[in-house]
């Protein structure tokens, strides 16, 4: 059973450490709640009636889930939402790394596995907005591809979004409005060699989202992806590191011959780039856009 309690000392802080397997850095959440606790920010209007909320915090009185939210895109999702007046629950591994964005933001912090079913089903379920960001990223042909690998990024990037939104449209419904986000990439639109888990697993992050646009739509709850080409992350900014290593030149040529060989904007994006187009769609003005892929891809896709 959930149990509210007042933030009046920062945020709370579920872990517990029976899980935390070998698995990549970045977004992939590391260890599972053993119990769960949710924390109630002191002034949270209901959104379900009363004054509307200003125009400056749009959000005022929702309740947004970010994963992978310790860093990079989902960081700047978590601050965007909550700038905006959301209470946020920052999800990831990474537990310090989240603690202090959560208690930057005035968030609760969720130290979970997204590989782990149970850590996943143990998230709380009253969000209004869920943006699913949390993913890893593995690169070998497919004849040499580790199955092991696979399997893992598909159940981060795919079974856990799934698991959420099963867990988390139902109060959606019930109040009749609700925002789910899903950053998916270029990669969910295009394929690229030596990724297949993550073209896959971005493919099917896309099918699911239409899938909950369409069901979702007679309750107020939109479902739309954000796909974005190379963004300045640390994940990113290790495979820069990698393919400059590997190939013997220097990181800037690997952005600009490699990576944005295709794009017509010759830089990467920002995080905060694609947290404001996150908040965007979960503004008061977009609740006729759902089943979308909105691309911020620098003319990628274009070609």
């Amino acid at each position: 059973m959930e149990t509210p309690q007042r933030p009046d000392r920062g945020p709370d802080r579920h872990t517990a450490p029976n899980f935390a397997p070998d698995t990549d850095p970045n977004s992939v959440p590391d260890a599972a709640p053993n119990s769960v606790t949710r924390a109630v920010p002191d002034a949270a209007p209901s959104a379900a009636g009363g004054a509307p909320p200003p125009v400056d915090r749009p959000l005022a009185g929702r309740t947004a889930l970010v994963t992978g939210a310790a860093s990079g895109i989902g960081r700047a999702c978590a601050q965007a939402l909550a700038a905006a007046g959301a209470h946020v629950h920052v999800v990831d591994r990474a537990a310090e790394a989240a603690a202090e964005v959560a208690g930057a933001i005035g968030g609760t912090v969720w130290v979970a596995d997204l590989s782990v079913p149970e850590a996943v089903d143990a998230l709380p379920a009253d969000a209004d907005i869920v943006v699913n960001n949390a993913g890893l990223q593995h690169v070998a042909p497919v004849h040499a591809f580790p199955p092991e690998r696979f399997a893992l990024i598909q159940r981060v990037m795919v079974e856990a979004p799934f698991r959420i939104l099963r867990r988390t449209l139902p109060s959606m419904y019930e109040r009749g409005w609700g925002r789910v986000v899903n950053i998916s990439s270029v990669h969910g639109l295009r394929a690229s060699p030596y990724k297949s888990a993550y073209v896959v697993a971005k493919h099917a992050l896309e099918g699911l989202s239409k899938v909950v646009a369409l069901e979702a739509a007679e309750h107020g709850v939109t479902s739309n992806c954000v796909n974005p080409g190379y963004v300045r992350t640390p994940l990113v900014e290790n495979q820069i590191a990698d393919q400059a290593r590997t190939h013997g030149i220097s990181p800037e040529e690997v952005v600009g011959r490699v990576m944005l060989q295709r794009s017509a904007i010759k830089r990467l994006i920002e995080p905060d780039e694609v947290a404001e187009s996150v908040l965007w769609l979960c503004g008061p003005h977009t609740g006729h856009i759902t089943g979308t892929s909105l691309a911020m891809d620098g003319g990628w896709t274009a070609n």
